[in-house]
């Protein structure tokens, strides 16, 4: 899957396995390239050596909370409604508006 923003198409990396989540990306040193994405209601960035722009959106993928530029070492509360968090390269969500729903491509299936 990939994410659109505006001419940008980042990977989506899906990560739902109760290890996928424990891990995250925590001890990354390089800036990320791609989305990930957690099926969560809260996210944190402990362990997290880099600023990254945090989106949390509902099941639709409309986004409901954007954190642009969090540092490391932030906790954001459970939110309500909220199904996916994903965590985007920095400055990634300046185009984005609340209330928008995200453009994710789906590969095609093969017969």
């Amino acid at each position: 899957m990939k994410l659109i923003i505006k001419k940008k198409k980042l990977n989506i990396i899906e990560k739902n396995k109760f290890l996928e989540k424990v891990k995250g990306i925590k001890c990354i040193l390089e800036p990320i390239k791609d989305a990930y994405r957690f099926t969560s209601h809260y996210a944190n960035t402990y362990f997290l050596f880099q600023r990254v722009d945090i989106i949390m959106t509902d099941k639709d993928d409309k986004i409901l909370y954007m954190y642009p530029n969090c540092k490391t070492e932030k906790l954001i509360f459970p939110k309500f409604n909220v199904k996916y968090v994903y965590f985007l390269p920095l400055e990634t969500t300046r185009d984005l508006e609340i209330n928008q729903i995200l453009k994710i491509s789906k590969p095609k299936e093969k017969n």
